[in-house]
C-alpha cells in the first residue's frame, strides 16, 4: 500500500498552507481516504480523480475531518453528467450532519453513499481491493479508529483518528504495523478534559503492541514539532516522523 499525505493539520493552524485531517491509501489501483478536512479537496484532485475513490472513511463529526465532503459532493453532481458516486462510511448522523450545513435533507444523497460503521460492528470490511476494521475510541460520543490492510495480509496501517485514550488503540495494532497517531498535544502533558493524544501515550502504545513504524499528525498550534517527535522516541525504539502533506509512504 502507498500512503499519502493529503492534510495533516488540526482544526486551526497559522501554519501556511495546512489543510484538515486526510489521508489516501492506494493499492492496486484501489483508493480509499480516511477523513476528509478542510481545505483537504485541491490536494485530494491533483493526486487522483476523486470520483475513483473506493470509499471515504471519516473517523468522527468534527468538521476538521469531514468538511470537504462538501465540495467533493459539488465536484461529483455538477463536473459529470450523468453525476458520479462515491462511497462514505462513517458515523451514523454524517450524512444528516451534512445535509444540515445546507438545511437541505437530502443533500449528501444526491452522489454519496452514506454507510454507518456501526453497520460493520468490529468485523473487517471490504474497500476495493483493501480491507479495513474499525473500533471505537474515546473522543466524541461516536469516533472511530481504522486498521487497513492489503489483500495479501501482512502489517497494515493504523489510523487513530481523534483519540483520547491510547488503550484504545491497542486492539488494532499489530506487530510490525505502522502507526498513523493525532499527537494533538505534542510532548504533553494533554490539557484536562482534553480527550487527545501526547507523545509518551502514543509512545506508550506503540511499544507495547510492536508497531513497525509511528507517523505523526494532527499537532496543534503552538506545540514545538521537534519536541513532540523527541517524546515518542522516548518510549519508542522504532522509526518515529512528523507527517506533513505531500508525504508519501509504503506501507
Amino acid at each position: 500500500m502507498r500512503l499519502t499525505i493529503i492534510g495533516a493539520g488540526p482544526a486551526y493552524s497559522n501554519e501556511p498552507g495546512s489543510s484538515g485531517a486526510a489521508y489516501l491509501l492506494r493499492e492496486a489501483g484501489d483508493a480509499v481516504l480516511l477523513d476528509f478536512g478542510q481545505g483537504s479537496f485541491p490536494r485530494l484532485a491533483a493526486a487522483i480523480e476523486p470520483s475513483a475513490l473506493a470509499a471515504v472513511l471519516v473517523s468522527h463529526l468534527h468538521p476538521d475531518h469531514f468538511i470537504d465532503l462538501v465540495p467533493l459532493r459539488h465536484y461529483l453532481r455538477y463536473e459529470f453528467d450523468p453525476p458520479r458516486r462515491v462511497k462514505v462510511i462513517g458515523p451514523s448522523a454524517l450524512a444528516e450532519r451534512i445535509d444540515a450545513l445546507h438545511g437541505q435533507p437530502g443533500f449528501s444523497a444526491a452522489v454519496l453513499d452514506c454507510i454507518a460503521l456501526g453497520t460493520f460492528g468490529e468485523a473487517a470490511f471490504a474497500l476495493g481491493s483493501l480491507r479495513a476494521q474499525a473500533r471505537l475510541v474515546t473522543h466524541t460520543d461516536e469516533s472511530y479508529a481504522f486498521r487497513i490492510v492489503a489483500p495479501s495480509g501482512g502489517a497494515g496501517l493504523v489510523y487513530s483518528g481523534d483519540c483520547g485514550r491510547a488503550d484504545d488503540l491497542a486492539p488494532l495494532i499489530a506487530a510490525g504495523d505502522t502507526l498513523l497517531s493525532e499527537i494533538s498535544f505534542g510532548a504533553g502533558p494533554v490539557a484536562e478534559g482534553a480527550l487527545h493524544l501526547d507523545g509518551p501515550a502514543v509512545a506508550s502504545v506503540a511499544a507495547e503492541r510492536r508497531a513497525g513504524r509511528v507517523l505523526l499528525t494532527h499537532l496543534q498550534m503552538g506545540f514545538d514539532p521537534a519536541a513532540a517527535v523527541a517524546s515518542v522516541r522516548d518510549g519508542f525504539d522504532g522509526p518515529v516522523e512528523l507527517v506533513s502533506p505531500g508525504d508519501e509512504f509504503t506501507i
